[in-house]
């Protein structure tokens, strides 16, 4: 992987810059000799273990063998030129000999500094190059087996297949989440997730769809619902290596901004320009820009899931923008008929007026789309019409499975619909990315439950088919579940909480928590553990989800005990994006420190006070049952571990033991209970 190498690179050029950045004094000490030496030896010998990289990758790619070999030398040549001219430590007068050094010739070190940042630099473009093309042969085999899968007719040859394309799958899932973690441009690295997420759902709907369209070859509704798959597959690979390549099919170019967040943020950006310069651009453009944004608000205002309040206010804010445009154009050409090159006073007022209008404008927009988005996904969280389906389905009624068809189609529309008004006011490129891919994963899901559920109706006691209606039901329902989690994320950003999962989050920080702890190796786990600590992670994240949901109960935000409830919550969610890469939780050791903090909130017996007295016999009772968990999450957090199988036990212990906390939490029918079991923990 190219990323291995880019910390020896980084090395190099801080140390190189050391060298060359050093003061020309007349005398040197020996304190002084002695550090450039060892810079100069620091940089050989770094520049050594990167081109033994090299080199191993150059012997297994015999197609860039030659050009990395060269690369290569010209590295180790340019670390050993850099050690020559730093070797001086052992003279007392190095200029009174004859020998060269960096203090007779600092221009040789620049040059061999120059040399070894430029042949450093070919040795990362060629190894980024094979990451590359392992990436599309990867991609390429996936492709081909599933041609063959496609084609299969037994069962028994689909079985072998199908082993040799999960093998293939969980390769091209390594390469490309190595790949989306070197990705420095966030709004690519959303679209690979997208991508990857994709491709992890469907590879269960494949295996469904497929036994499905075995076990019942003259059913018209099992090959479509199968068809859907594979296609929706080949989409998203094929968009993996777009990224990847960053090049788009049949010449196309990256499509515009079309949210309205991206295009006030824009027309408030040239607005404000005017004050540096009165004739960065001319009126009509401003015009036009505005007029665009405007034109994007009709996506509201025209919803039938707007509230008549938002609709009013936001045509009224739209009015009041035209004409607060007028106003700083009328502003805006005086002071350019004057010769003016600062801005008056009656144009500051103009631009500010203008501004705080798009502002307000922004705030309603984003008030409207996230209140009904809350709304729509509150109402459909009880997933009937997918409950009706299934017994429909197995009941053989058909009637009733067209009719419930028919709802759950009007029910994607206006999924479809909030995920559109969201993106509006997503706030940044890879919330819209998201956005994007929800509003795609609605709108084909959808139309695959249905088809199941067909298949299904007509073949009620097929144990295949209604096996696979669960799964494709279960994708819904999942995306459903991370429509909060967007909404969430969302409204974060908007009220400038980006990059932290709650103000209430307790997460670890340097020195804060275990100061002593060591430090833990890496260790890679192979596909069977990361698929345990995967089920663990999603069990956490249905979880936090459902907490969340009986916080909103509560007429008391402040109230200490949902505060706690609130924190246990947001803490368990970042171990869910531990187990997919992602969030503040970078390493084990992060983990085992995230539980250690979840151990120390066992406060409930001080929240105690906030209840009546006839409640509080009742709590403590609760305090002691919940005793025994809380210890053997202590004991498991701060118990030493050393190796890549006691590390993943433990990582496992501390993820189950989260999870019997909020299940202990949502046992009860009762909130008040449920949030004091889950404070008790």
């Amino acid at each position: 992987n190219s990323g291995y190498e880019r910390d020896p690179f980084r090395s190099f050029c801080f140390q190189i810059t050391t060298l060359i950045n050093h003061k020309d004094k007349p005398k040197k000490s020996d304190k002084t000799l002695r550090a450039v030496q060892q810079v100069g030896q620091a940089v050989k010998l770094a520049v050594g273990r990167f081109v033994m990289v090299g080199e191993a990758i150059a012997n297994e790619n015999q197609e860039l063998k030659e050009e990395m070999k060269v690369a290569c030398t010209e590295a180790k040549q340019a670390g050993e030129t850099i050690a020559q001219l730093t070797d001086v430590a052992t003279m007392d007068h190095p200029e009174s000999d004859g020998q060269i050094t960096i203090f007779t010739d600092k221009t040789g070190v620049v040059k061999a500094a120059r040399l070894l940042l430029s042949s450093v630099t070919k040795v990362l473009v060629l190894a980024d190059r094979i990451v590359i093309k392992q990436i599309i042969t990867s991609r390429n085999k996936v492709l081909v087996t599933m041609e063959q899968l496609e084609r299969v007719s037994s069962f028994q040859e689909f079985v072998q297949i199908f082993s040799q394309f999960g093998n293939e799958m969980v390769e091209f899932a390594h390469l490309t989440g190595d790949r989306q973690n070197d990705l420095k441009d966030e709004k690519k690295k959303a679209k690979m997730a997208a991508a990857r997420a994709i491709l992890e759902k469907c590879t269960m709907m494949l295996l469904t769809a497929s036994k499905t369209c075995l076990r019942h070859p003259d059913c018209e509704s099992a090959r479509v619902n199968k068809g859907a798959v594979f296609h929706r597959m080949r989409l998203a690979l094929e968009q993996v290596i777009e990224i990847v390549t960053d090049s788009r099919p049949s010449g196309e170019n990256e499509p515009g901004p079309v949210s309205i967040y991206t295009g006030i943020k824009e027309f408030k950006n040239k607005v404000e320009g005017l004050r540096e310069n009165l004739y960065l651009l001319s009126k009509e453009n401003l015009r036009a820009m505005l007029r665009v944004v405007l034109e994007h608000t009709e996506d509201f205002t025209d919803s039938a899931y707007t509230s008549h309040e938002n609709r009013e206010r936001i045509l009224e804010l739209s009015k009041q923008g035209k004409m607060e445009l007028e106003q700083l154009v009328s502003a805006w050409m005086y002071a350019q008929s004057q010769r003016k090159k600062d801005v008056t006073e009656d144009l500051e007022v103009a631009i500010l007026k203008m501004c705080q209008c798009m502002t307000e404008l922004q705030r309603e927009l984003h008030s409207a789309a996230t209140s009904v988005a809350a709304d729509v996904i509150k109402y459909h969280s009880d997933h009937l019409v997918l409950k009706a389906l299934k017994i429909c389905g197995t009941e053989g009624n058909i009637e009733a499975v067209a009719e419930h068809s028919c709802k759950l189609s009007e029910q994607k529309e206006q999924l479809i619909e909030i995920c559109h008004l969201l993106r509006h006011v997503s706030g940044t490129e890879p919330l819209e990315i998201t956005c994007l891919h929800a509003e795609d994963t609605f709108h084909v899901t959808g139309p695959q439950i249905i088809s199941a559920a067909e298949t299904l109706t007509l073949h009620p006691s097929s144990k295949i088919a209604k096996e696979n209606l669960d799964v494709f039901c279960e994708a819904w329902e999942s995306q459903l579940t991370d429509m909060s989690l967007l909404l969430r994320e969302i409204s974060d950003v908007f009220e400038g909480r980006r990059g932290e999962k709650r103000v209430y989050l307790s997460l670890p920080r340097p020195g804060k928590h275990n100061a002593n702890m060591k430090a833990l190796k890496p260790v890679r786990l192979d596909s069977e553990e990361q698929m345990k600590l995967g089920k663990l992670g999603l069990e956490l994240h249905k979880l936090t989800t459902r907490v969340d949901s009986e916080m909103e109960k509560w007429d008391d935000p402040e109230n200490e005990i949902v505060r706690h409830g609130q924190g246990l919550s947001s803490m368990a969610y970042s171990m869910f994006l531990f187990t997919r890469g992602e969030g503040l939780l970078k390493t084990t050791q992060d983990l085992f420190q995230q539980s250690e903090v979840i151990n120390n909130r066992k406060s409930a017996s001080m929240c105690s006070f906030q209840l009546e007295d006839d409640d509080k016999p009742l709590v403590l009772q609760e305090i002691d049952k919940m005793v025994p968990a809380y210890q053997q999450l202590q004991v498991t957090a701060k118990t030493p571990v050393q190796g890549k199988t006691a590390t993943f036990t433990k990582v496992t212990h501390c993820k189950l033991f989260s999870i019997l906390c909020l299940f202990s939490f949502l046992k009860s029918n009762n909130k008040w209970w449920a949030v004091l079991n889950l404070c008790i923990f």
